[in-house]
């Protein structure tokens, strides 16, 4: 009775783990969440006024369906502010958050029979956005000792000519990599000698602690920016999840095309958000910056932390709010006559034992790791790890 893209397709694993998770804390159960990748900062009282000034002036009808024209200058100056990059407002589309800009990308040029490439360990939509799209994703690994930056000649070994796209992630999630400008040459350089689209997904962007600052591969120049896609929103940036606001830059061509298939879809984002969203990326980034220094001092807590658990190694991420750390020394082992044999399982177990939720690296392409959150106050951390140390010692 389905569809084969329906029967393919899986839930999202981090809402799955979320809505357990909420569904224990519902009854009573004391659960600390790591699991879901959302900001615990209230949105900034500015962006909320210019909502409630939207609503109480009547902006509350249908918009363009890419958005206002007063959110489409906002976004290409701030493209222009903090990127270096020239954009018109013909070549910017807005949508329902960062995924539905990622979705109509893969709506506008994916086909039957095109392989994406996708660097593991990846965001869990990926390769399903991509096979809702009737093309293969083709999962490109990459080495933790290599803090999970891809290898230019394993890259090379998987482009066949079928491949159409790569989907770049940086900072990613789920492991805290970000590509410095040496590594993003290196794919841009591939990606033009094989004719590849680039879909970069820059959402995690503002939240880099150490090493280069952000650089958006579209700025490597107008060869490899004619040929990029840039993805970002404020959901990440302006704790503003709910507001569903995303945004792409790219060739007029295929904007046109993602305004289409939006035309058609959804229609316009939210008329209310959109004007809540000019106001977020027109005021100075002070609520970003003191955002930024609480998860940096979050992510040297619980890197330390876990390190600190026998059987447990985790790499510093150098942005977005996840840590990823490795797990393959605890999987095969037993408790209570229950042999812990993946991550899943021991996700499983860690929910139902310490009650703490974590994503199992399964998810991500990476069965030896588990995702967690930082995106939490510091003492649901310290809480977190201490419930961590103590059911995990209990594996022998």
């Amino acid at each position: 009775m389905l569809s084969k893209r329906a029967r393919e397709v899986k839930p999202s694993p981090t809402l799955v783990i979320d809505s357990k998770a909420k569904a224990m804390a519902a009854a009573g159960h004391d659960v600390v969440n790591l699991g879901v990748g959302e900001l615990d900062f209230d949105t900034p009282e500015f962006i909320k006024k210019a909502a409630i000034k939207a609503i109480e002036e009547g902006f509350t009808k249908y918009t363009p369906a890419a958005g206002t024209p007063q959110l489409k200058n906002a976004i290409v100056e701030k493209f222009r502010r903090d990127n270096g990059l020239e954009y018109k407002p013909e070549e910017i589309i807005v949508s329902c958050g960062a995924k539905h800009s990622l979705y109509n990308v893969a709506q506008a040029l994916y086909d039957t029979g095109d392989e994406i490439l996708i660097p593991a360990p990846f965001w869990v939509s990926y390769p399903d956005q991509v096979i809702l799209n009737d093309a293969t994703p083709v999962i490109v690994p990459t080495r933790e000792d290599q803090h999970f930056i891809l290898d230019p000649a394993v890259l090379e070994r998987h482009i066949t000519p079928k491949s159409k796209a790569i989907i770049l992630n940086s900072p990613s999630n789920p492991t805290g990599c970000v590509y410095d400008r040496a590594a993003l040459e290196k794919v841009a350089d591939i990606a033009l000698r094989h004719k590849l689209w680039i879909v970069s997904d820059e959402i995690y962007e503002p939240l880099i602690f150490e090493g280069e600052p952000h650089t958006s591969i579209a700025s490597l120049g107008p060869e490899v920016k004619a040929r990029t896609i840039v993805i970002n929103g404020v959901s990440k940036s302006h704790a503003m999840t709910g507001w569903r606001i995303g945004y792409a830059a790219g060739p007029k061509p295929v904007v046109d095309a993602m305004t289409a298939i939006q035309s058609q879809s959804t229609s316009n984002p939210n008329s209310i958000a959109q004007k809540a969203t000019v106001a977020a990326l027109n005021a100075p980034n002070d609520f970003i910056e003191d955002a930024k220094a609480e998860f940096n001092r979050r992510r040297k807590f619980l890197c330390n932390a876990l390190n600190a658990i026998p059987g447990i190694r985790c790499l510093p991420p150098r942005g977005a709010f996840y840590v990823f750390p490795n797990i393959s020394d605890l999987l095969g082992r037993s408790v209570g006559g229950r042999r812990i044999n993946s991550s899943a399982e021991l996700c499983l177990y860690l929910l139902e034992e310490a009650k703490v939720a974590v994503v199992p690296g399964s998810a991500f392409g990476s069965e030896p790791h588990m995702r967690l959150s930082y995106a939490t106050s510091y003492a649901n951390l310290e809480k977190a790890v201490a419930r961590l140390k103590e059911a995990l010692a209990k594996l022998e």
